[in-house]
């Protein structure tokens, strides 16, 4: 029986509510049950984001057809240079994300924020190293990037993929600066493994975004601080991003889902 346009819409909304909700509730359920096991939430969240990667990378390798979608993706020569435009978009993405999230910061101020740089300070710097250095990259860029993505995009289109994984990972940060700061990482971070079916990069971009957001000073950023050089650099990365997305999306051709040992696994 076919299903009609309405229909069809109606139960891919639904596949898109549905697939973060799960995953981000059983997420958080596992780091509240880590943080009362463990009372430590910095260590807690990090033996998460390690659980995280066991977990969803023993799926991936062990059931590759759970995870892959078509149309697979064309051989890289085909798109010459997408490195380096992604490591553009990757500056701009930076940039423009810093920029809003201190100008939020410095107009309203953040509760959360603040609360999240104490439990950090807390914990030490060697906990908060092995966080956001190694348990954040990796094992949030297999949930959003490994899990999440690739569930949606056996339904709906890349767009809509990228941009309800990069709304989601925004809010699971837990304060407006933070949304702010990674909104234009995460879309950067959908449409890289769009178009290599791979985690590595996105760890690996991930990885040098914290490192970036720690090693800069707000201080140094503090001109960025504004309306006018928010919108001007949220407009450059958009453009960057738009770009980076047609070659994405023209950079895919039809075919069979791959199998195991295919693109589709965990490289």
């Amino acid at each position: 029986m076919t299903t009609s346009p309405i229909t069809s819409r109606l139960l891919n909304i639904g596949w898109c509510v549905l697939v973060p909700f799960v995953a981000v509730a059983v997420y958080l359920g596992l780091g509240t049950f880590a943080v009362l096991l463990i009372g430590e939430p910095i260590v807690a969240t990090t033996v998460l984001g390690m659980f995280v990667l066991v977990l969803v990378g023993s799926m991936r390798i062990q059931r590759p057809r759970w995870l892959a979608h078509a149309p697979a993706p064309r051989p890289r020569p085909e798109i010459p240079g997408f490195g380096w435009t992604v490591v553009g978009c990757a500056v701009l993405a930076f940039l423009a994300g810093q920029s809003l999230a201190l100008w939020i910061y410095f107009a309203a101020g953040s509760v959360g924020f603040d609360a999240s740089n104490q439990t950090r300070h807390a914990a030490g710097a060697v906990a908060t190293l092995l966080l956001t250095l190694v348990a954040a990259p990796a094992g949030e860029e297999f949930l959003f990037r490994g899990l999440i993505y690739p569930l949606l995009r056996k339904r709906v289109s890349i767009l809509v993929s990228t941009l309800v994984t990069a709304v989601v990972f925004g809010l699971v940060h837990g304060s407006a600066v933070q949304f702010a700061s990674t909104l234009p990482l995460a879309v950067l971070l959908a449409l890289v493994y769009e178009r290599t079916r791979v985690l590595w990069p996105c760890v690996l971009l991930h990885l040098g975004f914290n490192l970036a957001a720690a090693l800069v000073p707000a201080q140094a950023l503090g001109a960025l601080a504004n309306p006018v050089s928010a919108v001007f650099l949220f407009l450059a990365f958009a453009g960057c991003a738009l770009g980076l997305y047609r070659r994405v999306a023209g950079g895919t051709a039809p075919g069979a889902v791959q199998g195991a040992g295919g693109e589709s696994a965990m490289q």
